[in-house]
């Protein structure tokens, strides 16, 4: 009897805190559905967390480069019209008109740069070490960890206006870190989300689960731009405050998976198979054979099937996304719509509905895939659209606001959209690819794998776009317009297996349909 409890009292063990609350308060275990809507949300917002750390820099260097030309602001730019008003409220605001040393100076949006290039350069290569490690700790603690480390960072660059410290290296180093902790972020959350969604609804699920990037922006532009008016560090302590308080419930209510809390598992939504003796193709094994599994290593997960091919893919996806994100503001202020310049704030808010159209294209994206049963097709087919809609966008958002607003949201649409499905749900097949041969340690790893590539096109598209736009914007929408392209050719390979897959299936069911009336005759 007593040999039949225990493996009930380790489940129980197992169970994160606030799981075993909820139970109790519940007087019984909670439903398999139950346990989906946690993740979800939870996953949700400790990546809206994530990303409203990680963005609120760019609202901070306003503060601390306040006089920088316009040609050479590059990141997070302002018209001079408000560096004058900044000026003339220098007696009031000291923090907003006077900069911060040793960014004030002529050289103080390089420096800006820098910081921006080595948290890219950091997270990116992080990125695959965290996979790595992912795949083999408690994804549950590691996320904790990655969250609680990413908040006292970006605390700690906050902190530097408080102690008044000017050094560089100081705001070097924390930022550096400050990535390295926020690469452990990506893996972990969509390896615990692959682990509870089968691959039948994980597109649509994961489409809209992946607005929390969109959110995550938004908000930690508002909240840094709030506190601005009070010092900049409070522009930085209040994101990373909230970082951290989210990853202590991520610890105290984020069940990784089924088996880590001994959910019943629910056979439509997961597929999961129950054939001992059939290769796996679904993210869950059972509890008995967890302790066999062997996590995939780093050249391993390189040669499943497709992985190299979305890397690459979203390489060039994240390098069109990521300079939108860093320089649609500042294109924005410097392009006369209908004849007249807006200005930062409203620049800046009109730059915001590029993000509303990602996370309509990432719905779309995640729901098309599932439907078609073809991630490469749909992500193939978003970035070929992307070509004239970036050009079209480029040659005609000037004619009026209601033009820029149109296309930009469609613009915004095309590019998310495959970088949303490439980075959610096809990370999660691909981490369960049937290679593996059920083995469901190699989520993150994989995961790690896609993100970490795209991640380098997004610190080298903001880099090049800072040269090329001196020259020309006709130049850096021609360099887009090639990414797009290069990432749709990309995955030609695989689009040709799609395809081909589709033709073979059509033709089975075509010979199956003309031999049933052969059939009924005969009887």
């Amino acid at each position: 009897m007593s040999s039949m409890l225990e493996p009930q009292q380790e489940t129980n063990y197992r169970k994160p805190l606030g799981i075993r609350f909820l139970e109790h308060v519940k007087k019984s275990a909670l439903s398999f559905k139950t346990h989906q809507a946690i993740v979800l949300i939870v996953t949700f917002l400790a990546y809206t967390s994530y990303h409203a750390a990680r963005k609120t820099t760019s609202i901070v260097k306003s503060a601390l480069d306040p006089q920088s030309s316009d040609l050479g602001l590059k990141y997070f730019p302002l018209q001079r019209s408000y560096f004058h008003e900044l000026h003339e409220r220098k007696k009031k605001s000291w923090v907003l008109g006077s900069g911060w040393a040793p960014f004030d100076g002529t050289d103080g949006t390089a420096l800006l740069g820098d910081l921006d290039v080595a948290f890219l350069a950091v997270y990116a290569l992080g990125m695959y070490f965290s996979g790595h490690l992912g795949d083999r700790l408690n994804l549950r603690i590691f996320l904790t960890v990655g969250m609680v480390g990413t908040g006292l960072f970006t605390s700690l660059f906050g902190v530097g206006y408080w102690a008044n410290i000017h050094f560089f290296y100081y705001y070097l180093i924390v930022q550096m870190l400050a990535g390295l902790f926020q690469s452990t972020g990506w893996p972990s959350v969509v390896a615990v989300v692959g682990n509870w969604f089968g691959k039948k609804k994980r597109g649509l699920i994961m489409g809209i689960w992946n607005a929390h990037t969109s959110v995550g922006n938004i908000t930690g532009s508002l909240v840094a731009s709030a506190l601005l008016k009070y010092g900049w560090g409070w522009s930085m302590v209040a994101p990373g405050l909230l970082i951290a308080f989210v990853g202590v419930v991520v610890f105290l209510l984020l069940p990784v998976s089924p088996e880590s809390v001994g959910a019943d598992v629910d056979e439509d939504d997961m597929m999961s198979p129950k054939k001992s003796e059939e290769e796996v193709t679904e993210p869950l094994l059972r509890p008995e054979t967890e302790y066999k599994e062997k996590a995939v290593g780093f050249i391993e997960a390189w040669k499943i099937p497709g992985v190299a091919p979305f890397a690459l893919c979203l390489f060039f996806a994240k390098l069109v996304a990521y300079t939108f994100l860093y320089w649609l503001p500042f294109y924005i202020s410097h392009t006369a719509i209908d004849g007249k310049y807006l200005s930062s704030e409203a620049a800046g808010n009109l730059s915001t509905l590029f993000d509303v159209g990602g996370v309509v294209g990432g719905i779309l994206a995640g729901h098309i895939s599932d439907r078609l049963d073809a991630r490469a097709i749909t992500a193939a087919s978003f970035m070929y659209c992307t070509i004239p809609a970036l050009l079209l966008y480029r040659i005609y958002g000037h004619m009026s606001l209601i033009v820029n607003i149109g296309l930009l949201l469609i613009a915004g649409m095309l590019v998310n959209g495959p970088y949303a499905l490439i980075t959610t749900a096809v990370s999660a097949d691909l981490g369960t690819h049937s290679s593996l041969k059920g083995n469901s340690r190699a989520l993150a790893t994989v995961t790690a794998i896609i993100d970490g590539t795209g991640s380098i096109g997004a610190a080298i598209g903001p880099l090049l776009t800072g040269y090329i736009s001196a020259k020309s914007w006709d130049a850096v929408f021609t360099m887009l317009m090639a990414a797009a392209l290069v990432a749709g050719l990309l995955l030609t390979r695989l689009v040709v297996a799609e395809v081909a897959e589709k033709i073979d299936h059509s033709r089975s069911q075509g010979v199956h349909a003309s031999h049933s009336p052969a059939i009924a005759l005969d009887v």
